[in-house]
């Protein structure tokens, strides 16, 4: 070959590989993208919580005392574990103290008053009965029975009344207890004692009327937990009591429980107008998942409201408006955009009825800029499933 052969040639060669390099270098760049494969599983029909919802205890007293005065006596602190009757707040009541101690004694006296005016009457009762016999036999006159009689009854009318002052005494130290009881506080069930407002010495005040001030004692039973949410008033009718339901918390990341539907209000919350809700109460199926957990934690919960085992599902963050997917076709790298059918969906998984087969893949980053219909992806290696 002559040398200006060759040189025509490796012009044209290299003509050529311009071409293919600047073909090479215009041609879309592939987007990387999240995968996720059609596949078999459960999917639920769930309805979940409009607003977050709250772990409540199911007895919780904030205690505060009906009088005021100065503590006397604070025997607990946060944190602390009570039971049911001990004393946990007590204002300054020697006087009362004292009252209820006069009260107990003038009853014990009014005791032995009542007692020697019934032996009284008792004897005079005697002594009358003993006339009227010696009247038979002519041994005394009318007059001294009638006297006899008249003290009798006198002196057993005395009986009554001193009776009656007993009964008056011990009312008076009900009433004397009862001042001293409002001096106290006590714990209504065991618990656990959340927040003490108040330090020994320092004068306390009662509420006044629709003015809401920090309880003194705030117990908690902290052995009975549910969660109370709010739903949206369009989906509260298919909610009934004792459906399943999953509760998560924040505080115990991605972890669910298995609960149930104890209660529905029977009214609607029209705090937000443009949002009204009815509050649920979820309690957990095991006492063991109550375990460290606290009252006052942010919480959710998902009612099941149906149920299909063993059916073909997607990721629903793969889903695009109008029931579309973006199936992946691993021969050429691209995407097609596909119809699909759908049945129960939940924001977890949504149940497919027709147009994918198991095993297909589809994208589930919907989200990322220039996806369409045949473009060009990859596998996003740095977050792909």
């Amino acid at each position: 070959m002559s040398r200006r052969k060759r040189l025509v040639l490796f012009s044209l060669l290299a003509v050529v590989a311009v071409v293919i390099l600047a073909s090479w270098l215009k041609r879309p760049k592939a987007i990387p993208v999240i995968l996720s494969k059609v596949a078999m599983g459960e999917v639920l029909r769930t309805v979940t919580n409009t607003r977050a919802g709250t772990l409540k205890a199911c007895r919780r007293a904030k205690l505060s005392p009906s009088i005021g005065g100065q503590i006397a006596n604070l025997p607990v602190h946060k944190g602390d574990t009570v039971k049911a009757g001990q004393v946990l707040f007590e204002i300054w009541n020697d006087d009362l103290r004292a009252q209820l101690a006069l009260a107990k004694d003038d009853y014990l006296a009014t005791q032995s008053r009542a007692k020697e005016a019934c032996v009284v009457a008792d004897v005079a009762k005697r002594d009358a009965e003993r006339l009227v016999k010696l009247r038979k036999q002519g041994l005394t006159s009318e007059e001294s029975i009638d006297q006899a009689r008249g003290q009798a009854e006198a002196k057993r009318a005395a009986c009554q009344a001193a009776t009656a002052t007993v009964e008056v005494s011990r009312a008076r130290i009900d009433v004397a207890q009862a001042a001293l009881d409002r001096t106290r506080l006590i714990a209504p069930f065991d618990g656990i004692i959340a927040e003490v407002n108040g330090e020994l010495g320092e004068f306390v005040t009662p509420s006044p009327i629709g003015i809401p001030t920090p309880p003194a004692i705030d117990l908690i039973d902290r052995t009975c937990l549910y969660v109370e949410a709010p739903i949206d008033e369009v989906d509260a009718p298919e909610i009934k009591v004792g459906m399943p339901a999953n509760i998560s918390l924040d505080a115990f990341g991605k972890t669910y429980f298995p609960g149930k539907v104890r209660q529905i209000a029977p009214y609607v919350q029209d705090v937000e107008k443009q949002a009204r809700t009815v509050d649920i109460e979820v309690d957990f199926t095991s006492d063991k998942d109550k375990a460290n957990m606290l009252p006052g934690y942010s919480a959710d919960v998902e009612v099941i409201l149906d149920t299909r085992q063993h059916t073909l599902r997607i990721p629903t963050e793969g889903l695009l408006e109008g029931n579309r997917v973006y199936v992946y076709k691993p021969s050429d790298q691209t995407i097609s955009e596909t119809p699909v059918k759908i049945g129960l969906s939940n924001w977890q998984y949504t149940e497919i009825t027709d147009g994918l087969q198991a095993g297909e893949q589809i994208v589930t980053s919907i989200d990322r800029e220039g996806l369409k219909d045949g473009a060009h992806v990859k596998l996003d290696t740095n977050s792909q499933k």
